[in-house]
């Protein structure tokens, strides 16, 4: 699935090939040419992932990745840093920074965006496009069709992506004001008692099924997809 990858590189001309690449494979990318105007768009809303140049003016990458993990809302945020310094000790600091992953300058638009599937698919693996099968229940990201045993059934667009991110997540319990950051984002307020009402009209087209029961509700906690 497209995601929104917040692209932090201080020179024009990468920034704009890395760009064109991310529009190529379908995904969006937000522009940022230093930390803190990068920090500013993530304040507004979270992105699916962060490219992050290592040499910013102002503060480094890696400063600015360790200012990301002792944020709770950011800690988990995929991070892939581009650097032309490939040594093993440049390595070994920014993955204690918290970083997820390298792409080393230069780089081949195919390592890239190889790099950042494998990212998404190991932190993020709602934004990508693998079929997810639970028991009898399927779902196809790419077609945007969900298959209940034999039968398929409708969700709406809202309801897709709550299941897909359950589906993704199994055996987790997520509290409702983490689904509304998954799920409809984080910079999105609405009352947690709407994840009530789209959970109900989930379980409403899988109860033929039987498949209802995969989702579980929590008491106190919230909901978890179960994976017999």
């Amino acid at each position: 699935m497209p995601a929104n990858i917040l692209v932090v590189e201080d020179e024009p001309a990468i920034q704009e090939l890395i760009a064109a690449q991310l529009r190529h494979a379908g995904h969006t990318p937000l522009p940022a040419y230093d930390a803190e105007s990068a920090l500013q768009s993530i304040r507004q809303s979270l992105p699916d992932l962060v490219l992050l140049d290592w040499m910013l003016p102002g503060m480094s990458g890696i400063a600015f990745t360790k200012t990301l993990r002792q944020d709770p809302r950011t800690k988990a945020l995929p991070i892939i840093m581009l650097t032309a310094r490939g040594a093993e000790q440049d390595k070994v600091l920014g993955l204690e920074s918290g970083v997820d992953d390298f792409v080393t300058k230069p780089f081949s638009p195919r390592e890239l965006l190889s790099r950042i599937k494998a990212v998404l698919r190991r932190r993020s693996p709602q934004t990508t496009d693998d079929l997810v099968r639970i028991g009898a229940l399927q779902l196809d990201p790419q077609s945007h069709r969900v298959t209940a045993g034999d039968e398929p059934v409708a969700l709406g667009p809202t309801e897709f992506r709550l299941l897909h991110f359950l589906m993704t997540h199994p055996e987790r319990v997520y509290s409702r004001a983490q689904l509304l950051d998954q799920v409809w984002g984080d910079h999105v307020y609405v009352d947690e008692r709407t994840v009530d009402v789209h959970i109900r009209r989930v379980r409403r087209v899988l109860e033929p099924s039987g498949l209802d029961q995969l989702i579980q509700t929590v008491r106190g906690s919230g909901y978890r997809m179960n994976a017999p």
